[in-house]
């Protein structure tokens, strides 16, 4: 079984997001925790994903929460190892934080032309997965934009086509939460009732079984 290290820091890093990513993925994939405290140097040695969360993250939070092994996942993924980044974790793929993609910009989706909504906060996102329309949990998340998009497989778009979901070489990027959890939706008074069952679940499980194949 493959494994996969994830990182974890509350309160920036959610622990919401990453059990959920677990959740979605243990039947596949083994795990273990890394935090913002330094790890031994060979822990990405038995590794073959390093997964970045949601959460609540900009520049200093970066700086605080990668301080110590920031270099360390840079070297992992540039070395062939694979990473997997949801909403934070995409945004923190971009040239400003571990630099992970080409020619890819990472943008808040909220301020892209014809974006169908203007507020950050949690709703149920209208998305096309794999030609499939989808309502998927969405905070603040991200669009892909950039010359580099011709290089990667998009896995999904948002409506006014920007891609939400790809996989640009061993780099998975998600701006939604494919891994969200019925309690997510029980927060939001408009969100109750609108849980997936899971099924995104399995959406998140066949992309990263993609990204690990590649």
């Amino acid at each position: 079984m493959k494994k996969i290290a994830l990182f974890l820091h509350q309160p920036k890093c959610s622990v919401q997001s990453g059990n959920g990513i677990m959740t979605a993925l243990s039947s596949h994939y083994s795990f273990k925790i890394f935090t913002r405290h330094e790890v031994e140097r060979d822990f990405f040695d038995d590794v073959d994903c390093v997964a970045v969360p949601g959460g609540i993250g900009d520049a200093s939070s970066f700086d605080y929460l990668f301080s110590e092994n920031g270099d360390s996942v840079k070297q992992f993924v540039r070395g062939g190892g694979n990473y997997l980044g949801i909403c934070m974790g995409a945004y923190w793929a971009e040239h400003y934080y571990f630099d992970l993609l080409k020619d890819i910009r990472v943008e808040q989706y909220i301020t892209r032309p014809g974006a169908d909504t203007c507020r950050p906060h949690a709703k149920n996102q209208q998305v096309i997965w794999q030609g499939q329309e989808e309502n998927m949990f969405f905070y603040d998340g991200c669009a892909l934009i950039g010359p580099g998009i011709d290089t990667a497989k998009i896995w999904s778009l948002y409506p006014n086509g920007d891609p939400m979901a790809l996989i640009q070489n061993n780099v998975g990027i998600i701006g939604c939460h494919p891994e969200s959890e019925p309690h997510w939706y029980a927060s939001y008074s408009w969100m109750q009732g609108r849980y997936h069952n899971g099924n995104h679940h399995k959406l998140l499980l066949d992309f990263v079984d993609e990204l690990m194949t590649l």
